[in-house]
């Protein structure tokens, strides 16, 4: 039986327990939500230290996890067993012994809770094992979110938390830390923490938070490129070389090929409506009158051409082709190449 996070939550919160859970996905953050809110819900306190277990799959394997769900609970009414990292389980995959777990799954214990946590990856729903706990447990396929939808992600999440959070401060953390949901959520609970009585999170609290400086970050050399500011460009690629642990290289190579390689789709519009720019995540309309103007800055071609550039820097902050520059100065070739009209197609080819 597949679910949704959203329903698994609410059975939870409901106290409808499912005797076998398998949460699995490229996405981690889900799988922990999930496998937190049984660990906290299932037992009360007191009841956890003889009747919850949790086990790890490098150090376990499928034989003890079943030999502890079958394990009656001790003066409760449940018992938990969680079996973190379970794709680390090194005979999970063996053919051989999914007659056992199939056996179990086919009459689990009523009074188990069975949670396996398997992150980064997920089975192979065309074989029998996928097909297995698909049929009997309740599975939890967590997707990697895409960058478009981040923003709806961080507004939703802090709503939830019955708060509020400005256009400008959601586009800041979309852009700086991306879909990485784990560390996203451990960045708004900081801001939450922190947010004044009454107040929404806004960019200085984002900035003064998140360790983005106000002045001299990507974003406003973003903004820097985007009206053609060779100073104030110059200034913050200085700080940048004075703070390199600060902001190191590959960090802003990416969010200025974010940044270049939407543009290019929005060429590829035309003249794009709002609807294009919100399927690229461009939600708010500060941000939509910085890609309007780079448009007319940067046509289709030097966009493209410009795309090539980031990805030779993203190449020689690696080591290749670079010689002896430092990040610093791979950065500030890129922006001067960027810059100045000089015939990109001589470099990129």
């Amino acid at each position: 039986m597949t679910f949704s996070a959203d329903d698994l939550l609410k059975q939870i919160q409901q106290r409808q327990f499912q005797p076998v859970y398998f949460l699995q996905g490229e996405e981690p953050y889900y799988v922990d939500l999930i496998a937190d809110k049984l660990e906290q819900t299932v037992l009360p306190e007191a009841d956890r230290g003889f009747n919850q277990v949790v086990l790890y799959g490098k150090d376990t394997d499928l034989a003890t996890i079943l030999g502890q769900a079958r394990r009656f609970p001790m003066m409760a009414e449940r018992s938990v067993v969680i079996v973190k990292e379970a794709q680390a389980i090194a005979d999970l995959e063996a053919e051989k012994n999914w007659p056992f777990l199939e056996a179990y799954l086919k009459n689990p214990l009523t009074s188990t809770v069975l949670v396996f946590c398997y992150k980064h990856k997920t089975l192979d729903a065309r074989k029998k094992l996928g097909k297995l706990l698909a049929e009997k447990a309740a599975v939890l396929t967590s997707k990697k979110i895409y960058d478009n939808n981040v923003p709806a992600f961080i507004t939703g999440y802090v709503r939830s938390r019955q708060q509020s959070i400005s256009g400008q401060a959601t586009a800041m953390l979309a852009e700086y830390i991306g879909p990485d949901l784990g560390r996203l959520t451990n960045e708004i609970d900081k801001l939450l923490l922190n947010v004044l009585p009454g107040h929404s999170i806004d960019e200085d609290l984002v900035q003064r938070m998140v360790g983005i400086s106000k002045d001299y970050n990507i974003f406003e050399l973003q903004k820097a490129l985007i009206q053609r500011d060779v100073l104030k460009a110059n200034r913050i690629l200085s700080y940048f070389e004075a703070n390199p642990r600060a902001n190191p290289i590959i960090p802003n190579l990416t969010l200025l090929f974010g940044f270049f390689t939407k543009l290019l789709v929005l060429h590829q519009r035309g003249n794009p409506s709002d609807a294009d720019f919100k399927k690229l995540g461009i939600m708010h309309s500060f941000a939509q009158k910085d890609y309007t103007l780079a448009m007319r800055v940067y046509d289709f071609g030097r966009t493209r051409a410009i795309i090539h550039l980031i990805r030779r820097a993203d190449l020689q902050s690696k080591g290749v082709e670079s010689g002896s520059m430092t990040d610093g100065e791979i950065l500030r070739e890129l922006v001067f190449l960027i810059l100045h009209p000089v015939p990109l197609s001589a470099i990129v080819g």
